[in-house]
Protein backbone atom coordinates (compact mmCIF):
# COMPACT_ATOMS: atom_id res chain seq x y z
CA UNK A 1 0.00 0.00 0.00
CA UNK A 2 2.99 2.17 0.83
CA UNK A 3 4.18 1.57 -2.77
CA UNK A 4 1.24 2.39 -4.14
CA UNK A 5 0.66 5.70 -2.43
CA UNK A 6 4.11 7.07 -3.07
CA UNK A 7 3.86 5.78 -7.18
CA UNK A 8 0.13 7.86 -7.40
CA UNK A 9 2.34 11.24 -4.99
CA UNK A 10 4.86 10.99 -7.76
CA UNK A 11 2.53 10.66 -10.93
CA UNK A 12 1.14 13.64 -9.55
CA UNK A 13 3.86 15.94 -10.27
CA UNK A 14 4.27 15.77 -13.85
CA UNK A 15 -0.17 15.42 -13.75
CA UNK A 16 -0.09 19.10 -12.19
CA UNK A 17 2.56 19.78 -13.98
CA UNK A 18 0.84 19.26 -17.54
CA UNK A 19 -2.20 20.93 -15.84
CA UNK A 20 -0.41 24.53 -15.39
CA UNK A 21 0.68 24.52 -19.02
CA UNK A 22 -2.38 23.88 -20.28
CA UNK A 23 -4.29 26.30 -17.71
CA UNK A 24 -1.98 29.11 -18.47
CA UNK A 25 -2.28 28.53 -22.36
CA UNK A 26 -5.68 28.41 -21.80
CA UNK A 27 -5.61 31.37 -20.22
CA UNK A 28 -2.91 33.21 -22.73
CA UNK A 29 -5.26 31.84 -25.66
CA UNK A 30 -7.92 35.65 -26.19
CA UNK A 31 -6.36 38.33 -27.87
CA UNK A 32 -4.74 40.98 -25.57
CA UNK A 33 -3.80 41.05 -21.81
CA UNK A 34 -5.93 43.08 -19.22
CA UNK A 35 -3.76 46.02 -19.16
CA UNK A 36 -5.89 46.26 -22.89
CA UNK A 37 -9.00 45.42 -21.32
CA UNK A 38 -8.46 47.98 -18.79
CA UNK A 39 -7.46 50.56 -21.88
CA UNK A 40 -10.78 49.28 -23.73
CA UNK A 41 -12.69 50.17 -20.47
CA UNK A 42 -11.22 53.56 -19.84
CA UNK A 43 -11.64 54.62 -23.28
CA UNK A 44 -15.30 53.48 -23.59
CA UNK A 45 -16.08 55.93 -20.40
CA UNK A 46 -14.38 58.73 -22.14
CA UNK A 47 -11.39 58.75 -19.54
CA UNK A 48 -7.73 59.61 -20.73
CA UNK A 49 -5.26 56.92 -21.30
CA UNK A 50 -2.04 57.67 -20.62
CA UNK A 51 0.50 55.42 -22.58
CA UNK A 52 3.68 55.97 -20.84
CA UNK A 53 2.07 54.81 -17.16
CA UNK A 54 -0.14 51.77 -19.01
CA UNK A 55 3.72 50.47 -20.71
CA UNK A 56 5.29 51.38 -16.69
CA UNK A 57 2.42 48.85 -15.66
CA UNK A 58 3.08 46.36 -18.58
CA UNK A 59 6.86 46.35 -17.58
CA UNK A 60 6.10 45.94 -13.65
CA UNK A 61 3.67 42.88 -14.11
CA UNK A 62 5.93 41.32 -16.19
CA UNK A 63 3.54 41.71 -19.00
CA UNK A 64 6.09 42.78 -21.77
CA UNK A 65 8.02 39.31 -21.23
CA UNK A 66 7.63 36.33 -23.67
CA UNK A 67 4.64 33.90 -22.55
CA UNK A 68 7.30 31.03 -22.12
CA UNK A 69 9.21 33.51 -19.86
CA UNK A 70 5.70 34.37 -18.07
CA UNK A 71 4.56 30.96 -17.59
CA UNK A 72 8.11 29.96 -15.77
CA UNK A 73 8.02 32.91 -13.67
CA UNK A 74 4.76 31.80 -12.10
CA UNK A 75 5.06 28.10 -11.99
CA UNK A 76 8.33 28.82 -10.05
CA UNK A 77 6.35 30.99 -8.11
CA UNK A 78 3.56 28.18 -7.63
CA UNK A 79 6.44 25.69 -6.02
CA UNK A 80 7.96 28.64 -3.60
CA UNK A 81 3.90 29.78 -2.50
CA UNK A 82 3.87 33.05 -4.23
CA UNK A 83 0.95 32.79 -6.46
CA UNK A 84 1.57 36.25 -8.73
CA UNK A 85 0.29 38.87 -7.98
CA UNK A 86 -4.19 40.27 -8.86
CA UNK A 87 -4.05 42.70 -12.03
CA UNK A 88 -7.67 43.81 -11.24
CA UNK A 89 -7.20 43.61 -6.81
CA UNK A 90 -4.04 45.04 -7.19
CA UNK A 91 -2.90 43.08 -4.19
CA UNK A 92 -1.23 39.02 -3.73
CA UNK A 93 -3.36 36.74 -5.28
CA UNK A 94 -2.27 34.62 -1.90
CA UNK A 95 -4.04 37.36 0.56
CA UNK A 96 -7.24 37.29 -1.60
CA UNK A 97 -7.39 33.36 -1.95
CA UNK A 98 -7.23 33.12 1.37
CA UNK A 99 -9.61 35.50 2.63
CA UNK A 100 -12.26 33.50 0.63
CA UNK A 101 -11.52 29.92 1.28
CA UNK A 102 -12.67 29.66 4.69
CA UNK A 103 -16.11 31.00 3.59
CA UNK A 104 -15.90 28.61 0.55
CA UNK A 105 -14.90 25.30 2.60
CA UNK A 106 -17.94 25.94 4.79
CA UNK A 107 -20.07 26.09 1.64
CA UNK A 108 -18.20 23.29 0.02
CA UNK A 109 -18.53 21.15 2.90
CA UNK A 110 -22.22 21.95 4.35
CA UNK A 111 -23.21 21.04 0.53
CA UNK A 112 -21.37 17.33 0.02
CA UNK A 113 -22.61 16.75 3.53
CA UNK A 114 -26.24 17.54 2.28
CA UNK A 115 -25.78 16.05 -1.02
CA UNK A 116 -24.73 12.67 0.81
CA UNK A 117 -27.34 12.30 3.88
CA UNK A 118 -30.38 13.13 1.55
CA UNK A 119 -29.28 11.17 -1.40
CA UNK A 120 -28.08 8.14 0.81
CA UNK A 121 -31.19 8.34 2.77
CA UNK A 122 -33.76 8.75 -0.21
CA UNK A 123 -31.89 6.49 -2.37
CA UNK A 124 -32.30 3.29 0.01
CA UNK A 125 -35.56 4.13 0.73
CA UNK A 126 -36.65 3.98 -2.99
CA UNK A 127 -34.66 1.38 -3.87
CA UNK A 128 -36.18 -1.14 -1.25
CA UNK A 129 -39.72 0.40 -2.75
CA UNK A 130 -39.33 -0.21 -6.66
CA UNK A 131 -42.44 1.09 -8.52
CA UNK A 132 -44.00 2.42 -5.15
CA UNK A 133 -45.82 6.25 -5.18
CA UNK A 134 -42.35 7.29 -3.51
CA UNK A 135 -39.65 5.95 -5.64
CA UNK A 136 -42.15 7.64 -8.63
CA UNK A 137 -42.18 10.90 -6.31
CA UNK A 138 -38.42 10.78 -6.01
CA UNK A 139 -37.53 9.60 -9.79
CA UNK A 140 -39.80 12.81 -11.06
CA UNK A 141 -38.14 14.89 -8.63
CA UNK A 142 -34.72 13.67 -9.49
CA UNK A 143 -35.19 14.27 -13.23
CA UNK A 144 -36.54 17.61 -12.48
CA UNK A 145 -33.24 18.53 -10.23
CA UNK A 146 -30.94 17.91 -12.95
CA UNK A 147 -32.93 19.27 -15.84
CA UNK A 148 -33.26 22.52 -13.40
CA UNK A 149 -30.06 24.73 -13.62
CA UNK A 150 -28.81 25.83 -10.43
CA UNK A 151 -28.76 29.81 -10.60
CA UNK A 152 -32.38 29.55 -12.25
CA UNK A 153 -33.55 27.43 -8.80
CA UNK A 154 -31.47 30.91 -6.92
CA UNK A 155 -33.70 32.63 -9.00
CA UNK A 156 -36.86 30.86 -8.59
CA UNK A 157 -36.22 30.91 -4.61
CA UNK A 158 -35.31 34.40 -4.50
CA UNK A 159 -38.15 35.71 -5.96
CA UNK A 160 -40.61 33.59 -3.40
CA UNK A 161 -38.51 34.99 -0.85
CA UNK A 162 -39.37 38.21 -2.04
CA UNK A 163 -42.89 37.84 -2.65
CA UNK A 164 -43.96 35.42 -0.09
CA UNK A 165 -41.79 36.54 3.11
CA UNK A 166 -40.66 40.12 1.75
CA UNK A 167 -37.20 38.87 2.53
CA UNK A 168 -33.94 39.19 0.36
CA UNK A 169 -31.71 35.71 0.63
CA UNK A 170 -28.79 37.27 -1.29
CA UNK A 171 -25.65 36.69 0.38
CA UNK A 172 -23.72 34.40 2.43
CA UNK A 173 -23.84 37.10 5.80
CA UNK A 174 -25.57 40.33 6.93
CA UNK A 175 -23.66 43.29 5.17
CA UNK A 176 -22.45 44.47 9.01
CA UNK A 177 -20.24 41.67 9.38
CA UNK A 178 -18.75 42.07 5.49
CA UNK A 179 -15.36 42.65 5.63
CA UNK A 180 -15.07 42.56 9.76
CA UNK A 181 -13.12 39.67 11.91
CA UNK A 182 -14.76 36.54 12.90
CA UNK A 183 -16.51 36.55 15.58
CA UNK A 184 -19.65 34.04 17.03
CA UNK A 185 -22.17 36.70 15.54
CA UNK A 186 -20.43 36.43 12.48
CA UNK A 187 -20.21 32.75 12.25
CA UNK A 188 -23.91 33.10 13.37
CA UNK A 189 -25.17 34.83 10.24
CA UNK A 190 -22.91 32.74 8.09
CA UNK A 191 -25.07 29.84 9.39
CA UNK A 192 -28.39 31.83 9.38
CA UNK A 193 -27.54 32.44 5.20
CA UNK A 194 -26.21 29.47 4.53
CA UNK A 195 -29.35 27.03 3.50
CA UNK A 196 -29.86 28.88 0.97
CA UNK A 197 -26.63 28.15 -1.43
CA UNK A 198 -26.90 24.58 0.01
CA UNK A 199 -30.00 23.96 -1.38
CA UNK A 200 -29.40 25.52 -4.99
CA UNK A 201 -25.39 24.25 -5.06
CA UNK A 202 -26.70 20.91 -4.18
CA UNK A 203 -29.78 19.77 -5.92
CA UNK A 204 -27.96 18.53 -9.12
CA UNK A 205 -25.82 16.69 -7.51
CA UNK A 206 -28.24 14.95 -4.81
CA UNK A 207 -30.84 14.03 -7.67
CA UNK A 208 -27.90 12.48 -9.40
CA UNK A 209 -26.44 10.57 -6.91
CA UNK A 210 -30.03 9.37 -5.78
CA UNK A 211 -30.22 7.56 -9.28
CA UNK A 212 -27.12 6.24 -8.77
CA UNK A 213 -27.51 4.60 -5.54
CA UNK A 214 -30.80 3.67 -6.66
CA UNK A 215 -29.55 1.70 -9.49
CA UNK A 216 -26.90 0.03 -7.88
CA UNK A 217 -28.41 -1.05 -5.03
CA UNK A 218 -31.49 -2.44 -7.27
CA UNK A 219 -28.65 -4.66 -9.06
CA UNK A 220 -27.15 -5.78 -5.74
CA UNK A 221 -30.30 -7.08 -4.10
CA UNK A 222 -31.53 -9.11 -7.48
CA UNK A 223 -27.83 -10.92 -6.83
CA UNK A 224 -27.60 -14.59 -6.20
CA UNK A 225 -26.18 -14.40 -2.76
CA UNK A 226 -29.45 -12.06 -2.04
CA UNK A 227 -31.67 -14.44 -2.75
CA UNK A 228 -29.78 -17.09 -0.87
CA UNK A 229 -29.96 -15.08 2.60
CA UNK A 230 -33.08 -14.19 2.23
CA UNK A 231 -33.74 -17.92 1.96
CA UNK A 232 -31.70 -18.83 4.73
CA UNK A 233 -34.39 -16.59 6.54
CA UNK A 234 -31.86 -13.78 7.74
CA UNK A 235 -34.14 -10.49 8.60
CA UNK A 236 -34.24 -7.78 5.54
CA UNK A 237 -32.67 -5.45 6.98
CA UNK A 238 -29.66 -7.33 8.22
CA UNK A 239 -29.53 -8.71 4.48
CA UNK A 240 -29.33 -4.73 3.17
CA UNK A 241 -27.07 -3.30 5.42
CA UNK A 242 -24.61 -6.22 5.35
CA UNK A 243 -23.32 -6.29 1.80
CA UNK A 244 -25.65 -4.83 -1.04
CA UNK A 245 -25.59 -1.58 0.39
CA UNK A 246 -21.75 -1.20 1.36
CA UNK A 247 -21.15 -2.10 -2.51
CA UNK A 248 -23.86 -0.15 -3.53
CA UNK A 249 -21.88 3.27 -1.53
CA UNK A 250 -19.07 2.84 -4.38
CA UNK A 251 -20.95 6.31 -6.28
CA UNK A 252 -20.24 8.19 -3.13
CA UNK A 253 -16.85 6.76 -2.25
CA UNK A 254 -15.71 7.56 -5.95
CA UNK A 255 -16.88 10.83 -6.44
CA UNK A 256 -14.92 12.90 -3.90
CA UNK A 257 -12.48 13.30 -6.56
CA UNK A 258 -15.01 15.10 -8.78
CA UNK A 259 -17.50 16.21 -6.05
CA UNK A 260 -15.16 19.08 -4.48
CA UNK A 261 -14.08 20.72 -7.83
CA UNK A 262 -17.65 20.16 -9.37
CA UNK A 263 -18.85 22.08 -6.23
CA UNK A 264 -16.97 24.79 -6.02
CA UNK A 265 -16.75 25.45 -9.71
CA UNK A 266 -20.57 25.12 -10.19
CA UNK A 267 -21.10 27.11 -7.96
CA UNK A 268 -19.48 30.60 -9.87
CA UNK A 269 -23.01 31.57 -11.11
CA UNK A 270 -24.68 30.91 -7.85
CA UNK A 271 -22.34 32.71 -6.22
CA UNK A 272 -22.93 36.02 -8.85
CA UNK A 273 -27.09 35.74 -8.73
CA UNK A 274 -26.84 35.07 -4.89
CA UNK A 275 -24.01 37.46 -4.17
CA UNK A 276 -21.73 34.74 -2.38
CA UNK A 277 -18.42 36.07 -1.05
CA UNK A 278 -16.72 32.64 -1.99
CA UNK A 279 -13.99 31.59 -4.28
CA UNK A 280 -16.21 30.42 -7.85
CA UNK A 281 -17.78 34.39 -7.86
CA UNK A 282 -13.84 35.45 -7.81
CA UNK A 283 -12.79 33.13 -10.31
CA UNK A 284 -15.38 34.56 -13.23
CA UNK A 285 -14.42 37.76 -12.27
CA UNK A 286 -10.81 36.96 -13.24
CA UNK A 287 -11.52 35.44 -16.23
CA UNK A 288 -13.70 38.00 -17.48
CA UNK A 289 -10.82 40.88 -16.31
CA UNK A 290 -7.85 38.36 -17.95
CA UNK A 291 -6.39 38.52 -14.51
CA UNK A 292 -4.16 35.65 -15.15
CA UNK A 293 -2.27 34.95 -11.94
CA UNK A 294 -5.40 34.95 -10.23
CA UNK A 295 -7.40 32.74 -12.43
CA UNK A 296 -4.26 29.95 -12.67
CA UNK A 297 -3.94 29.91 -8.60
CA UNK A 298 -7.67 29.44 -9.01
CA UNK A 299 -7.57 26.48 -11.75
CA UNK A 300 -4.00 25.28 -10.35
CA UNK A 301 -6.16 24.76 -6.87
CA UNK A 302 -9.39 23.02 -8.29
CA UNK A 303 -6.71 20.99 -9.97
CA UNK A 304 -5.04 19.62 -6.96
CA UNK A 305 -8.01 19.17 -5.37
CA UNK A 306 -8.91 16.43 -8.30
CA UNK A 307 -5.82 14.80 -8.02
CA UNK A 308 -5.76 14.30 -4.06
CA UNK A 309 -9.45 13.61 -4.00
CA UNK A 310 -8.95 10.86 -6.26
CA UNK A 311 -6.15 9.81 -4.63
CA UNK A 312 -8.64 9.35 -1.75
CA UNK A 313 -11.01 8.09 -3.39
CA UNK A 314 -9.17 4.94 -4.35
CA UNK A 315 -7.93 4.39 -1.12
CA UNK A 316 -11.40 4.57 0.51
CA UNK A 317 -12.99 2.43 -1.98
CA UNK A 318 -10.15 -0.73 -1.70
CA UNK A 319 -11.16 -0.24 2.47
CA UNK A 320 -14.63 -0.62 1.62
CA UNK A 321 -14.84 -2.94 -1.15
CA UNK A 322 -13.03 -5.97 -0.64
CA UNK A 323 -12.79 -6.94 -4.54
CA UNK A 324 -10.87 -4.02 -5.07
CA UNK A 325 -7.11 -4.30 -4.83
CA UNK A 326 -3.98 -1.88 -5.30
CA UNK A 327 -2.37 -4.15 -7.63
CA UNK A 328 -3.52 -5.10 -11.20
CA UNK A 329 -2.83 -9.48 -10.39
CA UNK A 330 -4.92 -11.85 -9.02
CA UNK A 331 -5.17 -11.91 -5.41
CA UNK A 332 -4.56 -15.96 -4.41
Amino acid sequence: MFRYIAHRLLVMIPTLLAVSAIVFIIIQLPPGDYLETLIAEMQSRGEAVDLGQIEALRRAYGLDKPPIEQYFSWLFGLFQGDFGWSFEHNRPVSELIGERVLLTFIVTFSTILFIWVVSFAIGTYVATRQYSLADNVATFVGYLGLATPNFLLALILMYLANQWFDLSIGGIMDDKFRNQPWSFAKFGSVLQHLWIPVIVIGTSGTAGMIRRLRANLLDELQKQYVVTARAKGLHPRKVLWKYPLRVSLNPFIADIGSILPDVISGSAIVAVVLNLDITGRMLLDALRSQDMFLAGSFLMMLSLFVVIGTLLSDLALAALDPRIRFSGGATR
